[in-house]
């Protein structure tokens, strides 16, 4: 089983003889994730907006590097632990109250679903020449059969798509370059806080959405693993694929203004030429974005998974049952995609700001916990019993995490609602620099206090958790 493409698991601990690959693979697996037209859509947006090229890409690079060091702790927990990264949750909030979280990180995995599946359908549709909604429900479907195959195939896609987009973007890069007048482009640089940290906030809540994903792409690496090189090779390939794309995105937005809001699929194919060089583009397009929505069905049919088993208990999934799981995930994912795809840059920009407002603290008090409190081990058998040590209801946790999304609302900025502390702050967004912190030092004044400072170590074997 352990050479076996198709996986077995679900949930449960991954067994050491099971074990394999190195820390490597994570930074092809999110090179390859953040190489593409979404993240290339992200950077545009804090043009779109009313940012500048110079003062945009640095806010990107700022975002990214903060919010992808958070993402890559999370990474770092997979080896040890061999979990899915939301079934750790239950140590924070209990058994059953992880629910909570999970719910919103299932929404979470539908909106990226959706998010991807339309940009990736307007490829598809071109490629196929069958048109939009054919090409969403296309992607759709070769998006949920490689989630059902499962772990190995998801990293070899991410190893490939590192490679042939990568190349993609080196051509695409050299082709903008012989259009824009860059010198024009840079000189005109005028510093705004608020446009500067709505760049901050794009692409570090880009990163943060990744917390929910992490680990269960590294929860097959060995034991031995060095958590170190685990944190800095998903850091590094996570931040390069995005800088990388959202830079590019900040480029073509300053050069193309209303042609790149219209389609941002078509401009960018048609930026690169036509005929077989734009056949190949739209298939780099449709690359990058199965990528990452294999990624959003996969988490997302596991996170379901979990909230089910906090109620229902440890229980086998079969494969008939996974597959039912991921279908779910795909239809819903399909669903939003062809009801929102009309209005999809504003939604979008909504989207992620909204997203972090219930993610940053639950990184706050995830990492905290793993890191600090329970020093990196957790009673996995316990993870699976609600009258163990974690419990069913963990309420002052759920209470932290409750405080951690409402201090955020006063700095929050979208389209749909602007918090009372925002005009004082010139229009800044900083509220996920608040939903960081708070709930970091609420949880370990209230969690440290409890618990011991160090959980009792565990055998792990691939019956302790389900």
């Amino acid at each position: 089983m352990a050479g076996s493409l198709l996986e077995q698991r679900s949930i449960d601990v991954v067994p050491d003889e099971e074990r394999h690959g190195t820390a490597f693979s994570q930074f092809t697996l999110w090179l390859g994730a953040n190489l593409q037209i979404t993240a290339v859509v992200t950077g545009a947006l804090a043009v779109i907006f009313g940012g500048d090229v110079v003062w945009s890409i640095i806010g990107l690079v700022v975002g990214n590097l903060l919010g992808g060091a958070v993402m890559a702790l999370h990474s770092a927990q997979g080896p040890k632990l061999g979990l899915p990264q939301m079934i750790q949750s239950r140590a924070q909030f209990g058994v059953r109250g992880a629910v909570v979280p999970l719910l919103l990180v299932i929404l979470m995995y539908i909106g990226f679903f959706a998010s991807g599946s339309v940009l990736a359908g307007q490829a598809v549709g071109e490629l196929t020449h069958l048109g939009e909604t054919p090409g969403i429900l296309i992607f759709a479907a070769v998006s949920g059969v490689m989630a059902a195959v499962g772990y190995r195939l998801i990293h070899a896609v991410g190893r490939v798509a590192s490679v042939i987009c990568a190349l993609a973007f080196v051509y695409l890069g050299i082709r903008l370059l012989e259009r824009a007048d860059l010198g024009a482009l840079l000189g005109d640089a005028h510093f705004g806080l608020p446009m500067f940290l709505l760049a901050v906030s794009l692409s570090a809540s880009w990163q943060l959405a990744f917390g929910p994903y992490v680990a269960d792409y590294s929860r097959y690496l060995p034991r031995t693993t060095s958590t170190r090189a685990t944190f800095w090779w998903t850091l590094s390939g996570s931040s390069l694929g995005a800088q990388w794309s959202m830079t590019f995105g900040v480029l073509v937005a300053a050069t193309a203004g209303g042609a790149f809001m219209d389609n941002q699929v078509s401009y960018v194919v048609g930026l690169g030429g036509s005929g077989l060089i734009a056949a190949f583009l739209y298939f780099v397009i449709a690359l990058g974005k199965l990528t990452i929505n294999v990624l959003n069905t996969y988490g997302g049919f596991m996170s379901i998974v979990t909230s089910i088993g906090g109620f229902r208990g440890r229980q086998v999934l079969s494969p008939r049952g996974r597959a039912c799981y991921i279908a779910l995930i795909m239809v819903a994912g399909t669903a939003v995609a062809l009801l929102g795809k009309d209005s999809f840059l504003t939604s979008f920009k909504d989207f992620l700001l909204f997203l972090l407002t219930f993610f940053t603290p639950w990184s706050a008090i995830n990492l905290v916990d793993y890191y600090l409190i329970s020093r990196e081990q957790y009673d996995l058998p316990a993870l699976s019993d609600p009258n163990g040590r974690y419990g069913g209801w963990r309420w002052d946790a759920l209470a932290v995490y409750g405080i951690g999304i409402a201090i955020q609302l006063p700095f929050l900025v979208t389209h749909f609602y602007t918090g009372p502390l925002v005009a004082a702050l010139g229009g800044a967004d900083i509220s996920w620099i608040v939903g960081l912190i708070v709930p970091a030092a609420l949880y370990w004044a209230l969690a440290g206090r409890k618990r011991g400072t160090k959980a009792e170590p565990t055998p792990v074997t691939a019956d302790h958790v389900g």
